[in-house]
């Protein structure tokens, strides 16, 4: 193996995820959201061009899959976590973790409300 051939996972993952908006998305994959609507709601800063475009890096990554169907007889268009995609679930419960312990609550907030973020976090993320 030579070294050109070496290459660092973190590295690598960081290429993956650290398009704009693909850990958001994920995130929001994981509350349940999957139609192109929901991805753009409550994110004015988002367009509809680099959300299309960021959906389709995410499918032709793997990370997610898109499902067309006929509802009610009007086409619709979903998006679900594919199993790489899923597997991001540890990377963003250790950033919601570090954002509640060093950003937003490291100065010794209400115990119960972290507790309880944390426990949000882990169960949403499966963790």
């Amino acid at each position: 193996m030579t070294k050109d051939m070496i290459t660092c996972p973190i590295e690598n993952t960081l290429k993956l995820i650290n398009r704009k908006w693909v850990i958001v998305l994920i995130r929001d994959m994981f509350t349940g959201k999957k139609h192109f609507k929901e991805f753009n709601e409550n994110k004015p800063n988002l367009s509809n061009t680099v959300l299309a475009e960021t959906l389709k890096f995410m499918e032709n990554n793997n990370l997610i899959e898109k499902k067309k169907s006929l509802v009610n007889n009007k086409p619709s268009t979903e998006y679900y976590l594919r199993k790489k995609g899923s597997r991001l679930n540890r990377i963003l419960y250790e950033m919601a973790i570090f954002g509640i312990d060093e950003l937003e609550c490291g100065d010794e907030g209400d115990l119960e409300i972290i507790n309880m973020f944390k426990e949000y976090y882990a169960e949403l993320l499966k963790v």
